[in-house]
C-alpha cells in the first residue's frame, strides 16, 4: 500500500500522559489532527501507578493552557490552583477528562513497536525527508497495525524503564534473582497488602531524590504507627550527606518539594532510618534466612534487610526508535542541544533554561522527544517544562516558527541537585562555586545510634549534593 501525501496525515503522539495529551491539545489548537497511541488501558496509565503519591507542584502548575481551553466547553474547571493533587487526582480530574474530550484521537492498549520513514530504513538517504513516518503498534489482543504520520512526538516517558540498584548503571549481581524482595517504585503503604510487606521490617532505600525522600517519610510514618513497630529504613547514598542532601528545604520555591527533603531528614534524625554513604551497590546476596545482604564495590557488606526499594532514576527506552536518525547526547541520552542545559554534571541545582523545538530537534526532521523522555537520564523534570516544550513543537510542525521560537519558561529554584554528578572528579569540588564535592565513602549514623554494618562516623559538613 502506498503512503498518502504527508500533509494529509495526522501527527502521531506516543503516550497519553501529561505531555502527550498536552501535545494533542496544542496540535488541535494549530489545526492539526493528532493520533495518540497509549500502551496502557487508560489515559495517564503511568501516573495512575503512583496515584498515592502527592505532587510537589500545585494544580496551578500542572494544567496545560491549551488543554484547559479544550476542556472549557465541557464545563470543566480547574481545581483550586493553590492545592496539591496526588497522582490519582491528576489522572482522574484532569488527564481522563482531557482524553475524553479528545475521543477517538486517543487509542488505548496500543503499544508502539517501531517508528521509521516509509520505505526507508535508517541507512537510506534517497528522498528520505519526503517520506512520511510509519508507526507500527500492537493492540492489547496482539493484533498488529501500522499508521502513517506527518510527524512523530514521543511523549512515552521513562516510567517503564527504571534504573537498577547497581552503582555502575548495570543491575547488581543477584539483583534479578532477588526480584521478589525489590521494588522500583514508591510503595503505597495505604494498601493493606503493601503495608504488611514493610511493617516491622528492615528496608533499604537506594536513591537520593524526591522519590527516596517520600519513601523514607512513608516508612517513618509506618514505624510510628500502631501496626508498624520495628519498621526501620536503611538509606543508601552513593555520595555523602551535607546540608544540601535534603534539598532546598524552606528555600525551595516549590514548598512541597522542600518539605519532602525535610521529612526525610526528620526520618533520619528521629532514628527511623539509618544512612549509609559512599556506598555503590555491586552485589545483592541472600543470607540463610532469605534476607538480602547488600555488598558494595569497596567490599563492605551491610547488615541484612528484608526489602529493598530502588529509586535511582529512570532511563529512556529507545528500542522502538532504532530506525530513526536521532541526535542524542552520549551521556544523558537527551537531544544534543538540550543536554548541556540539563546536564547534572554542570547544573548542580536543577537550573533549566527555556527551550523548545530547536533544542528538541534531531537529524531526522519531524521527530521530537518531549516530556520526561526528552531529559533522557537527567532528573527533576517539571510538568510546566513539558507543556512549554509541546507548545513550541506543535507551532513548529504547523510552520509557525515565530511562535515556536518564542519560548518562555521560568522554573522554581530548588536546592535539589540531580543525578550522580562528577562524584569522583577532583575538579568537581570547585564546580558551580563549590557546589559539589567528592566525599570519601563512609558509614554515617544520624539520629538514634544504631550500628549499620560498621562503626558510625559523623557526616561531613559542606556543600555537596547527595546522590
Amino acid at each position: 500500500m502506498n503512503a498518502p501525501a504527508t500533509t494529509e496525515l495526522p501527527v502521531v503522539v506516543i503516550g497519553a500522559g501529561p505531555a502527550g495529551l498536552a501535545a494533542a491539545a496544542h496540535l488541535l489548537d494549530q489545526g492539526i489532527e493528532p493520533l495518540v497511541l497509549e500502551a496502557g488501558p487508560a489515559a495517564g496509565a503511568a501516573v495512575r501507578e503512583w496515584a498515592h503519591v502527592r505532587l510537589f507542584s500545585t494544580w496551578g502548575e500542572v494544567v496545560d493552557p491549551a488543554a484547559e481551553k479544550l476542556l472549557a466547553p465541557t464545563g470543566w474547571t480547574r481545581p483550586d490552583p493553590a492545592t496539591y493533587p496526588s497522582g490519582g487526582d491528576w489522572a482522574e480530574q484532569y488527564l481522563q477528562p482531557l482524553a475524553d474530550v479528545l475521543g477517538n484521537r486517543v487509542r488505548l492498549g496500543a503499544t508502539v513497536t517501531g517508528v521509521s520513514r516509509s520505505g526507508r530504513d535508517r541507512i537510506v538517504d534517497a528522498d528520505r525527508e519526503q517520506q512520511p513516518f510509519v508507526v507500527h503498534f500492537t493492540h492489547a489482543d496482539g493484533r498488529e497495525e501500522r499508521v502513517f504520520a506527518r510527524s512523530v512526538i514521543d511523549a512515552s516517558g521513562t516510567w517503564a524503564t527504571p534504573s537498577p540498584a547497581g552503582g555502575s548503571g548495570l543491575a547488581a549481581l543477584g539483583e534479578r534473582a532477588a526480584a521478589d524482595r525489590i521494588t522500583y517504585r514508591v510503595p503505597d503503604l495505604k494498601d493493606p497488602a503493601v503495608r504488611a510487606r514493610y511493617a516491622g521490617k528492615r528496608t533499604a532505600v537506594i536513591g537520593s531524590g524526591a522519590s527516596a525522600f517520600t519513601s523514607l517519610a512513608y516508612l517513618a510514618d509506618l514505624a510510628k504507627s500502631q501496626d508498624g513497630t520495628g519498621t526501620k529504613g536503611v538509606w543508601i547514598l552513593r555520595r555523602g550527606i551535607s546540608g544540601s542532601t535534603f534539598g532546598g528545604g524552606e528555600a525551595d520555591q516549590l514548598p512541597a518539594r522542600g518539605a519532602l527533603g525535610l521529612a526525610a531528614k526528620a526520618a533520619v534524625d528521629e532514628g527511623h532510618a539509618d544512612a549509609v554513604t559512599g556506598f555503590r551497590t555491586e552485589q545483592i546476596e541472600r543470607d540463610s534466612d532469605g534476607r538480602l545482604v547488600l555488598v558494595g564495590e569497596d567490599g563492605r557488606r551491610l547488615d541484612p534487610v528484608d526489602e529493598v526499594i530502588v529509586l535511582t532514576g529512570f532511563r529512556p527506552d529507545l528500542s522502538f526508535l532504532n530506525e530513526l536518525r536521532l541526535g542524542l547526547d552520549e551521556r544523558l541520552q537527551a537531544p544534543v542541544e538540550l543536554a548541556p542545559l540539563i546536564d547534572p554534571n554542570q547544573h548542580s541545582c536543577g537550573t533549566v533554561y527555556p527551550h523548545g523545538h530547536r533544542e528538541l530537534s534531531h537529524p531526522e526532521p519531524g521527530v521530537y522527544l518531549v516530556g520526561m523522555k526528552s531529559y533522557g537520564r537527567a532528573p527533576t523534570f517539571l510538568a510546566m517544562t513539558g507543556y512549554e516544550q509541546v507548545r513550541s513543537v506543535a507551532a513548529a510542525i504547523a510552520g509557525d516558527l515565530a511562535s515556536a521560537d518564542r519560548v518562555e519558561l521560568t522554573l522554581p529554584e530548588t536546592g535539589v541537585c540531580g543525578g550522580a554528578g562528577l562524584f569522583d572528579a577532583p575538579s568537581a569540588q570547585e564546580a558551580d562555586g563549590g557546589g559539589c564535592c567528592a566525599p570519601t565513602p563512609q558509614l554515617v549514623q544520624l539520629g538514634t545510634p544504631v550500628a549499620v554494618g560498621a562503626a558510625a562516623e559523623e557526616a561531613p559538613a559542606g556543600g555537596c549534593c547527595g546522590s
